[in-house]
């Protein structure tokens, strides 16, 4: 049985509404209904058939409030409803938005830790070309700013202790000592910093 078989069996066009098919169900099976015909199997097997339509007619067609309701969800009610002009705002309220989106001034954490970083870039330029008095001025002038700052002492003892090794390099020993001391003395609890200067103190005493 297909589906325009089940429209005729009611006695409907195809494409009759749900309240139609309802309608036409109930009152063929009132006249088919086997209490009201009990000894006509025709008139039952009829029944039967009208019940398998009706049945296989409501996979298909829906009820008109649960397709109005299936048409009116709360997404398509979102997609077609205008949004509702907002009100003009008010003086306070551009005043209020306004400080919100003016961005704030960096805090004075903040310039400190982009002066560290800026200030580093160039400290590892001048190591790198071998400025080491450029370098230890930079150094000195960051630890002043930042005394509190770990890793600027632990900088600065580099730049001390590089600076020691190039003097021993040029044979200035009483120079050198006195920045492989500052090195150790800047950054006395870096254990690897203090093995390279103990190093270059043994250095020092074999080429003296």
């Amino acid at each position: 049985m297909d589906f325009g078989d089940c429209y005729r069996l009611l006695g409907l066009r195809s494409g009759a509404s749900f309240a139609d098919i309802k309608a036409s169900y109930r009152r063929l099976a009132q006249q088919y209904h086997p209490d009201i015909n009990p000894d006509d199997h025709k008139a039952k097997d009829k029944f039967i058939a009208l019940t398998e339509a009706y049945k296989l007619l409501l996979t298909v067609v829906m009820p008109e409030e649960t397709a109005q309701k299936s048409s009116q969800s709360p997404m398509s009610e979102r997609d077609t409803t205008k949004p509702t002009p907002q009100e003009p705002a008010s003086a306070t309220s551009v005043k209020t938005q306004k400080q919100q989106t003016t961005p704030k001034p960096p805090s004075v954490t903040a310039i400190e830790q982009r002066l560290k970083w800026k200030t580093y870039e160039q400290l590892q330029l001048f190591l790198k070309e071998k400025r080491y008095p450029q370098a230890i001025a930079l150094a000195e002038a960051l630890a002043d700013r930042l005394p509190e700052d770990a890793e600027v002492r632990q900088w600065q003892a580099i730049a001390y202790q590089l600076w020691g090794r190039a003097l021993i390099d040029t044979n200035q020993r009483l120079k050198a000592k006195i920045y492989l001391k500052k090195a150790l003395k800047t950054d006395p609890n870096n254990k690897a910093l203090w093995n390279e200067v103990q190093r270059d103190f043994q250095r020092l005493e074999q080429i003296f």
